[in-house]
Formats: C-alpha cells, structure tokens, sequence
C-alpha cells in the first residue's frame, strides 16, 4: 500500500467516509502506531497500524467492496448506532458480516430509498455536495402547492442561513384538500425537503425517498434489502455530474 493521509485510509478501509473520518481523528478516537491522532496531517503506510476505538482497521484490499440499497421504514435513525436507543437502520442488514455505513441520511420520520456500503470513496463520490446527483422524493403535503408557490420552490429558498439549489416541484394529485407531489434536489441538508415545503406554506405529512440518481427503489418491500448489481454501481459512477 502506498502512503496516504490517514482519513483518506479510513475510507478506503471502509471505516465511514472521508469526512466521517475526519470526524473521527479530531475525535480522538483514532491512533497510528498505539498513539491518537487528532490532526488531519498525518500520513499511513504498509507497516503503520492503525487503530479506532482501540480495534485494528485493515485495508480495504481484505474487504469484499458491499454496495446495498434497503428500503428504510419510518422510525429507524441512518446511523450504526443512536444515543437514545432508537432503532438503526444497520439492524435491517444484521445478515451482512462486513460493517458497512449509510451513503447520507434519511430522517426518522422519512422512508424510502437507502444506501449502505463499505467503500468510503463510494460515499464520497455520492454525498460530496460538488457531484449534483438527483435525488426524488415522494411527498404528501397539507394544502395545494399553486404556480406560483411552485416556480418560488424551483428558482431556491431562503432557509435559516442558506438559499437552497434550484429544485423542482411536480404536482401528481390533489384530495381532500392535500396534494401528493413529487420533489427532486440535489443537496442533502437537515430535512431540506420538509423545511423547503414548509417555507411555501405546504407541511409535509409523509415523505418516501423513490431514487437517488439512476438507482429506483421500484418494488423492494419496506424493511428489505438487496444487493446492488454491478451495473447499478457502474451506473452511479458514470452517472453525470
């Protein structure tokens, strides 16, 4: 293995993504050679050992590379574990030995379509915010989304201290005074959907992640998973950016 900076290591391990793993150093929870590490300086080779949480990390050439697509329930964090006990979405995938980690994240309250690897450049490539790829989502809404609330939702909103991307906002339906519409962003901040709808004045009542890019969830049931094919992750990688 050739010297890398040490959360490039991590990743390639498996471990989280890179900027999961720089996380992790400023931590303190990484050590190279039996001493922490909280800088993000620091170079690994061959004959370092590198340690999280007192465990040794090997290569990501002795890990078999996992590319998942679950269907997320509601009531399930996007993490590996939750500080309130919560269920996780890793206990879906309990059948899989190797440890793997959420691309991204799905509220609490959203289900849908869900990511989960092993291969840190994978979600980097995915979730970095310079590779636009879409991402759609099925929502019902309270209220009835009308033109003009809908070219303010495409051309960006002003959200606590950012302006969104341009988006869009498809209506599908309309009953008993609610609205199901479909809604593709690129981004992926904190419930950004939610706040986006809110601030047009139309609160979202479910939401359901239907794909990311060229990957649809079509009809895997709530609560399963399945390995991705090698064309679906070759379809990622040469998805347009």
């Amino acid at each position: 293995m050739a010297d890398m900076r040490l959360q490039k290591f991590l990743a390639h391990s498996g471990v989280a993504s890179r900027r999961a793993s720089e996380e992790l150093i400023r931590e303190g929870r990484v050590s190279v050679n039996g001493e922490i590490v909280t800088g993000m300086g620091v170079t690994v080779g061959e004959e370092d050992t590198v340690s999280l949480d007192g465990k040794i990390i090997s290569g990501i050439e002795d890990n078999e590379k996992l590319y998942i697509i679950l269907h997320k329930p509601v009531g399930y964090v996007s993490t590996a574990r939750d500080q309130f006990g919560r269920p996780a979405v890793t206990d879906l995938v309990q059948d899989v030995k190797s440890r793997i980690y959420p691309v991204g994240r799905l509220d609490y309250d959203t289900s849908g379509l869900l990511l989960l690897t092993n291969d840190g450049e994978f979600t980097y490539r995915l979730t970095h915010p310079k590779h636009e790829i879409d991402k759609v989502y099925r929502a019902e809404v309270s209220g009835i989304p009308s033109q003009s609330e809908i070219e303010k939702f495409e051309k960006g909103l002003a959200i606590e201290d950012y302006v969104t991307s341009p988006a869009k906002l498809q209506l599908l339906s309309a009953k008993g005074g609610n609205a199901a519409v479909l809604v593709t962003i690129h981004e992926g901040k904190n419930r950004q959907v939610r706040k986006m709808c809110e601030a047009i004045g139309h609160k979202v009542l479910s939401l359901k992640r239907i794909s990311i890019g060229p990957i649809a969830l079509g009809e895997l049931p709530e609560g399963k998973w399945r390995k991705l094919t090698r064309e679906e992750v070759e379809s990622l990688y040469q998805y347009p950016l």
